[in-house]
């Protein structure tokens, strides 16, 4: 079993993805394809399960991983004190649902890379609900989730920015030109929303239960952009935060309704195992998250 087998399979295990995890390792896809092979025909058990284009960890793979992760942190730990820390070489991954990577995350990786050009970033997008698993099974240096306050014995958590969460509607709606509107105000009206389980769809549902109303008409979509759309073409009402639309309410193509949810605490937090070695990667990664985050409520 060889060291370089082991780093390309936590590569693969982070991005489900051969050629990804090709081009991180610059390698061709099919010499991280053999090394996987090999490693399994070693082990004796198959480490991913190729379901049509979509590659998976097995259950043994998972069990792999974790136990080999420790000696991968420690050899990091090693090569970083023989090398200068003002020139960092590795790889950070980095998890988060689509909203944070399309809205938060782009200045983080551009200050980043700016500076540490010789580091990889691996970014794989996971569903709110998946992300601090993800941290658990070691497919993820770090994750950014959209939630309310997180409190874990296992993780370290750092709220980074409370976020906004408001009601959206296409200009001519009948309820956009109203400077005060009621819950009762709402009966009848279509809303755009995440799926269930998603994290925000589970506050809004809570706060109209808690109003015994129980007789919601939604439209349930996977992404803020799709949601945007709709409310925009007048086909309903969008729950959203802010971040997604300010572009579409500059543009006056959305309005903001004048009722929040009470009590309503979101915050983008950046989240790593408790027990993961901080390397000077992932340290300087944190580091330059927290200065995106100065430079974000510096401007506001």
């Amino acid at each position: 079993m060889e060291l370089r087998q082991l780093h390309t399979f936590r590569i693969v295990a982070s991005t489900l993805n051969f050629t990804r995890a090709a081009e991180a390792l610059n390698y061709v896809p099919s010499n991280v394809t053999m090394q996987i092979k090999a490693l399994e025909d070693e082990l004796g058990a198959r480490l991913f399960d190729r379901l049509g284009k979509q590659l998976v960890l097995t259950a043994a793979g998972k069990r792999f991983l974790t136990h080999i992760q420790s000696a991968l942190d420690k050899l990091d730990e090693a090569r970083s004190i023989v090398h200068d820390n003002d020139k960092l070489s590795g790889t950070v991954t980095i998890s988060a649902n689509e909203v944070l990577c399309a809205y938060r995350l782009p200045a983080l990786f551009q200050r980043f890379r700016t500076r540490h050009p010789g580091v990889r970033l691996i970014f794989r997008s996971v569903p709110n609900q998946q992300l601090k698993q993800a941290l658990f099974d070691g497919t993820a240096d770090v994750v950014f989730l959209l939630d309310e306050p997180v409190r874990s014995t296992g993780l370290s958590v750092e709220p980074l920015l409370e976020e906004t969460f408001r009601f959206f509607a296409a200009p001519d709606h009948p309820l956009a030109g109203r400077s005060m509107l009621q819950l009762d105000d709402f009966h009848g009206e279509v809303f755009l929303t995440n799926e269930k389980g998603c994290t925000y769809r589970t506050m809004f549902d809570r706060a109209f239960e808690m109003e015994g109303i129980d007789s919601i008409t939604h439209l349930e979509f996977q992404n803020a952009e799709a949601i945007k759309q709709c409310a925009i073409a007048g086909i309903g009402i969008a729950f959203l935060p802010e971040i997604t639309t300010n572009a579409e309410v500059e543009r006056g193509e959305l309005v903001a309704l004048p009722w929040r949810i009470p009590d309503l605490r979101v915050y983008t937090q950046m989240l790593w195992h408790k027990d993961k070695w901080l390397s000077p990667i992932l340290s300087a990664f944190i580091e330059s998250a927290r200065e995106v985050v100065a430079i974000e409520e510096e401007a506001q």
